[in-house]
């Protein structure tokens, strides 16, 4: 069987659930353009549920790293990436549901186009997969991209598929616990590397209260301080802004986790996609027409 010029980077913790981590996996192998390899960087020591959920699943190429100890995003991520062999590199999260064909799709659009990165919508659930509470979008085209960089990050980075040699020629993900997507595309962005995200949702993202815990944690606010300081010191927003910045989304960040979920939904939730008929199409049938799905843009 061809496999496609694609390495997949897949962190994952003791704090993933062994059944999600499997089914996420299961989505990988499933796929119509099958990767070359699938680099599962374990960041901190596993349990024997995840290696069971791990050994279930047939993956292609698969290498696995092992870290010691737990380091955070930015450090798994990164160790990924300079693992990882092939051309483009597919980011998929360890908890996540990838559309059948998502790979092949993105592969024909970076081809098509020349982009470099290329992301696209996604689906939140809880609990089950037919449970979609929200449609995240993003904007579209490259300039669209870079004007809302200063503001928040225009990436869904479950869904980002990008060229590794570009990544790591502008130093690929900072070493930041949380956050290191938005540190890795305003690198992209400023070495010039043209972006593209698509309008139909290729990734179900599964949400819930942890999402939100983890949205207002410590380490989460330590992050805003790397990103605003970040976005100065590469001339994407000036002094006064990045005081404004980090000022509003650290108060957002304290609110309890109750009303920031609240405002969450409020205040980042629009109109219902007119992409969800197709994403339950390329879930065959995992998503049920039920209740649609609000639309969001990406606050991360």
């Amino acid at each position: 069987m061809t496999h496609a010029d694609i390495s997949v980077v897949l962190p994952v913790h003791r704090g993933v659930v062994p059944a999600h981590l499997e089914r996420a996996l299961r989505s990988i192998a499933e796929q119509t353009a099958l990767p070359r390899e699938v680099i599962l960087v374990e960041d901190g020591p596993l349990d024997s549920g995840h290696d069971l959920a791990i050994r279930r699943v047939r993956l292609p190429g698969l290498k696995r790293i092992r870290l010691e100890v737990n380091q955070g995003a930015g450090v798994a991520n990164q160790a990924g990436l300079e693992a990882a062999s092939s051309t483009w590199i597919a980011k998929c999260d360890a908890d996540d549901v990838n559309v059948p064909d998502r790979f092949e799709r993105q592969f024909a659009v970076v081809t098509e186009t020349g982009a470099e990165l290329c992301g696209s919508a996604m689906l939140e659930f809880v609990g089950a997969e037919s449970d979609v509470r929200n449609y995240r979008a993003t904007p579209l085209t490259h300039e669209a991209i870079v004007r809302r960089l200063p503001v928040n990050n225009p990436i869904n980075h479950p869904t980002a598929f990008f060229n590794r040699e570009v990544a790591l020629r502008v130093g690929g993900y900072p070493e930041w616990r949380y956050m290191q997507d938005y540190g890795l595309f305003m690198r992209l962005v400023f070495g010039g590397a043209r972006m593209v995200n698509l309008p139909e949702p290729l990734v179900l993202f599964r949400s819930g209260e942890q999402f939100t815990r983890r949205r207002r944690s410590t380490g989460v606010r330590q992050c805003e301080r790397h990103v605003q300081r970040s976005l100065h010191e590469l001339g994407f927003v000036s002094a006064p802004r990045m005081w404004f910045n980090l000022a509003w989304r650290l108060a957002f960040r304290r609110l309890p986790a109750p009303i920031l979920a609240l405002v969450y939904k409020r205040m980042l939730s629009q109109s219902a996609s007119p992409h969800r008929d197709l994403s339950r199409r390329k879930m065959r049938g995992a998503i049920p027409a039920a209740s649609p799905p609000e639309r969001s843009t990406n606050f991360q």
